[in-house]
């Protein structure tokens, strides 16, 4: 089984990171899941909340789960506001449909993980998932 390693996982944070400060975005909490929802890294910057992690691991716990980016998750829930919350109910309350939860695909689409991130608008903590994930050569897919 194929799966994000420990050195590209901190590797994807401190390239967010990075991109946040670049862009002066609010503190954000970052945390990297392997293929099987395990946190393979977790940091959050001086400043954040209280449950910017939940908030993070929300985002790419649901990504992971249904196979799809955070932003997609968003826009099913307008569609399908049942379908979403029967799958949140079914993941005990911990899924956060809101862009800013991207998987991390190979070059040949394989799932690898996930990266969440929180802390800014939705918008802005998947921008900064992203620049991580391009960091280590991979492909971001946040729906």
């Amino acid at each position: 089984m194929q799966t994000i390693d420990l050195q590209s996982a901190l590797t994807i944070q401190s390239a967010a990171f990075k991109r946040a400060e670049e862009l002066g975005l609010q503190p954000l909490a970052v945390v990297v899941l392997d293929i099987r929802g395990a946190v393979k890294t977790y940091a959050a910057q001086e400043g954040t909340s209280l449950l910017r992690f939940e908030v993070a691991h929300g985002k790419a716990y649901g990504a992971l789960g249904l196979g799809i980016g955070s932003r997609a998750i968003f826009k099913r829930s307008e569609q399908q506001p049942s379908f979403v919350n029967a799958v949140n109910n079914a993941a005990g309350g911990a899924l956060i449909p809101v862009p800013g939860g991207v998987l991390i695909r190979s070059a040949e689409g394989t799932i690898l993980g996930a990266v969440g991130i929180s802390g800014d608008t939705s918008d802005n903590d998947e921008i900064c998932a992203i620049a991580g994930i391009q960091a280590v050569n991979l492909v971001a897919d946040g729906g």
